[in-house]
């Protein structure tokens, strides 16, 4: 019974790992990585989801705001085993786009406002943080395994 508890609730069942990212320019509209499957017993994955989340946050103290976004997500849909002591590495592509704020355009498109825009931002605390998660469904369980990694977008 404690067996059938354990497969129920994922422990020890498939663990999923983000491999490491390289830098990312924000034009590529894209970024290609990879996700590793391993699992202390035999369990099929029915599927994947990989998003991109920007954190951003604004303000110091007690009036500090901080919003999520999903920039790109997308499903991998075709079930796979993970085998008992083995791992599965399974590549992907993430489409993303950037959303900036409307003081980011004005600063995008002036060249002299640019410097301007970004002293603004920097005595108000805004600053962005970009994170992959990637979720995994496993047959049978009611706890998905799901890994949350930082990427680095210039």
């Amino acid at each position: 019974m404690f067996d059938s508890l354990k497969k129920w609730l994922g422990i020890e069942g498939v663990k999923i790992e983000i491999l490491p990212l390289q830098v990312v320019k924000k034009t590529n509209k894209s970024l290609h990585g990879s996700l590793r499957f391993g699992s202390m017993e035999t369990q099929t994955v029915e599927f994947v989801k990989v998003k991109i989340i920007e954190k951003y946050s604004r303000g110091r103290g007690e009036s500090k705001l901080i919003d999520e976004y999903e920039l790109g997500k997308i499903e991998l849909i075709t079930p796979f085993d993970v085998v008992k002591g083995e791992f599965v590495e399974m590549g992907f592509e993430l489409p993303f786009e950037i959303k900036n704020s409307e003081i980011d355009e004005i600063g995008a498109k002036n060249f002299l406002l640019g410097g301007l825009v970004g002293f603004a931002k920097k005595m108000k605390g805004a600053k962005s943080e970009y994170f992959i998660v990637a979720e995994a469904k496993v047959k049978g369980t009611v706890l998905n395994p799901i890994d949350k990694k930082p990427v680095t977008l210039i």
